[in-house]
């Protein structure tokens, strides 16, 4: 090589990048915080003297608005009380034999059976266990509400197809309504409707109803052009056309629609108790954890998890039905047949009721008046074992919670770790980390390098002790790099309002427990899902618990979190993981189940041991499907902080909690908003990162 070739070179490998120049000057800025930031305290604590009431501001507007409206809305709430009444005496009325009947015969014609027998099992525990009326009334909001949210998104679906201008509006408001938590829904709807269950029905209809709009919109987009223009040639109306051809096409997708808004209907039943103080399964879970009866939650969460499967598999049968054609269950229960069952379960329901007017045929004593020694034993274990779990409790609060916290250097006190760091340990950290940044480096390049000094940074800092210009800056760079400007000037502007009313401490815990939560779930899930996809044993160990998990409402993750590890943020930590942890295991299996098998042939007979065709093959072909597990995983982290809340945390859902116990509509929207953005910005993140991905494998496949 020439010398000139030479220098050419060496020159070219220490050209700078520019998009690295900007996070040259970040690591400056930082490194001058960190200095200054006990001489300049507002560097880490933003002054309160420095915060906006907004929050007031709001308040004074809806007080305003509220007292105009409020007639109009409670003339509503007492003309829905009227069918709620009307829905909650009919089931009340309908005797258990004929309830099992007629639900036994939609689940033959759903799935076979299997599913036949499964509901019939899950009746009779619901009956056993003593919790059938509770179960009719909560049966009668989802009834009520399921109708409603399905003809509301349908519409607003209709209008997003037909007006494609209007979609970008619509889409924004759907991701609003999807990732603000529950709990700041029930705000306005209290302070417009009052107490009672009314209130839970509206709450769990606006809840359910982005589903269907995102279904309604996805299935009419996906009608075949060749199938529309048959239409247009066949002479019919544009009305004609919509109802009597794209619809019946869309058909399948309109009932993955409803199978998703009966599920997102049915998950907010426990959260309108709090507000609703009806005789529902719901408040049943609410009043027994609240009374530490542990042995009565796990029965009625159980009822709630059943509930949840049977819909879901009733719903997502008649989907595939839909969508694939007649079934064997299906050819064998005919539509005559179905409707000659509901008939005689309806006469069976008229014998009974004309020969027993006042009889309730339910069991005199249920399963949950007989759990006392149950709970004693629970107490019992949980105190005798105390030992045990508090070791747990206070091994993952000082080595991961602490740490992720105030960081290393706030942890290694006497008074926490029961030591301090000597600067030579602080060397050592120091090196350790330079050394894995400069690994990165050669094997990865400057963003992985970058990825590590700032994953190092973090923990020795902690969340807490991370100067928010810093961390301001340094997602927005991420963002505008990632996703362009207009997506750092969304991060700027949201980490700013969150800033300016006084949220930011909150802010902070939220974001190092949702990372910490969804660095775990990734571990171990991830883990998990790289097992099954290469054992079918365990994939089919592995998909009834996902299916149960993801089915799940969201408080019952926290009634064996609570029962062992009682209040505090460990508590909240196992149960984020135990909602979010299903998307990196299905995503994860999905991924590696799909990678080109000629490619993964090609690089075992280049001699590839097993280990390597997985990190070098397989993981990265199939790093876009991962990365959509990594944004399940996130929104579901998200949407558990404000259920979590009741477990004793201190970040954003604790707000919302705290401001719907006040009716402080200002401050719950806030706090709502602001885990609204978190969850908009990690989406948006990661899609224009999967859509790079995406790009560059492709271009490396066409060369």
């Amino acid at each position: 090589m020439t010398a000139p070739a030479a220098i050419a070179r060496s020159a070219q490998r220490f050209t700078i990048a520019p998009a690295l120049v900007p996070w040259c000057a970040l690591a400056v800025l930082t490194a001058i915080c960190l200095l200054l930031k006990n001489e300049i305290p507002w560097l880490v604590n933003f002054p309160k003297e420095w915060t906006l009431p907004l929050a007031t501001y709001i308040n004074a507007v809806t007080d305003v608005v509220v007292s105009v409206i409020q007639p109009g809305f409670r003339a509503l709430s007492a003309l829905l009380d009227a069918p709620m009444r009307g829905a909650r005496l009919a089931l009340a009325w309908l005797p258990w034999p004929a309830v099992m009947l007629a639900v036994a015969a939609l689940a033959l014609k759903s799935s076979g059976e299997r599913l036949a027998i499964f509901a019939l099992a899950t009746l009779a525990y619901i009956l056993l266990a003593g919790y059938w009326p509770q179960s009719m009334n909560t049966l009668a909001l989802v009834l009520l509400a399921v109708p409603i949210s399905i003809v509301l998104g349908f519409l607003l679906g209709v209008l997003g197809y037909a007006r494609p201008r209007w979609r970008p509006v619509l889409n924004g408001a759907l991701d609003l309504m999807q990732t603000v938590p529950a709990f700041a829904y029930l705000i306005p709807l209290l302070l417009l409707f009052g107490f009672g269950p009314v209130v839970g029905l509206i709450a769990s209809a606006i809840y359910a109803t982005p589903p269907m709009v995102r279904n309604t919109m996805l299935g009419l987009d996906r009608v075949p052009a060749a199938i529309s223009e048959a239409g247009l040639m066949s002479g019919c109306t544009r009305r004609q056309q919509f109802w009597q051809v794209e619809v019946p096409t869309a058909l399948p997708q309109l009932l993955v629609g409803f199978n998703q808004t009966t599920m997102a209907a049915l998950s907010m039943v426990i959260v309108a108790a709090i507000i609703g103080g009806f005789e529902d399964i719901g408040w049943e879970v609410l009043s027994s954890m609240r009374k530490a009866e542990f042995g009565q939650s796990i029965l009625s969460g159980l009822v709630i998890a059943l509930l949840a499967i049977l819909i879901d598999r009733l719903t997502i049968g008649f989907a595939k039905a839909a969508e694939t054609g007649s079934t064997r269950a299906m050819r064998w229960m005919t539509p005559s047949r179905l409707a000659l069952s509901l008939a005689i379960a309806l006469a069976l329901a008229v014998v009974i009721r004309l020969a027993a007017p006042d009889a309730t045929l339910l069991p005199e004593t249920g399963l949950r008046t007989q759990m006392g020694a149950v709970n004693q034993w629970l107490l019992g274990l949980v105190r005798d074992y105390a030992w045990f779990f508090n070791g747990v409790r206070n091994a993952v609060l000082y080595c991961l919670l602490l740490p992720m916290r105030v960081g290393i250097s706030g942890s290694a006190t006497p008074a926490m770790w029961g030591f301090s760091l000597p600067p030579s340990a602080l060397a050592v950290y120091m090196g350790l980390v330079a050394a894995l940044a400069a690994l990165a480096l050669r094997r990865f390049g400057w963003r992985a390098a970058v990825a590590v000094l700032a994953a190092g940074l973090v923990l020795y800092t902690g969340f807490l002790d991370l100067p928010w210009p810093v961390l301001i800056l340094a997602v927005a760079l991420l963002a505008g790099q990632v996703g362009g400007p207009r997506l750092g000037l969304f991060s700027v502007v949201g980490f700013g309002l969150i800033l300016v009313n006084g949220l930011w401490p909150q802010l902070v815990q939220s974001l190092y427990l949702c990372t910490l939560a969804v660095l775990l779930c990734l571990l171990v899930g991830g883990a998990l899902g790289v097992w099954a996809a290469h054992s079918e044993r365990v994939s089919r160990a592995l998909k009834p618990i996902c299916d149960a998990l993801q089915t799940m409402p969201q408080f019952v993750f926290l009634i064996p979190a609570l029962m062992f590890f009682k209040v505090g943020e460990f508590t909240a930590l196992i149960a984020i993981m135990l909602y979010a942890i299903v998307p990196p295991i299905r995503y994860v299996e999905h991924g590696l189940r799909h990678v080109r098998a000629d490619v993964v042939e090609a690089v075992e007979q280049m001699g590839a041991t097993p280990i390597q065709t997985l990190l070098q093959a397989k993981l990265p072909l199939a790093l876009p499907v991962v990365m959509l597990g990594l944004n399940q995983t996130i929104m579901a982290a998200l949407s558990m902080l404000a259920i979590a809340a009741l477990v004793g945390t201190r970040d954003l859902g604790q707000a919302v909690y705290v401001a719907l116990g006040k009716a402080d509509a200002g401050m719950g929207l806030i706090a709502g908003l602001s885990i609204a953005f978190l969850a908009i910005l990690a989406d948006r993140l990661i899609q224009a990162a999967v859509a790079g991905t995406t790009s560059t494998a492709w271009t490396a496949h066409m060369q």
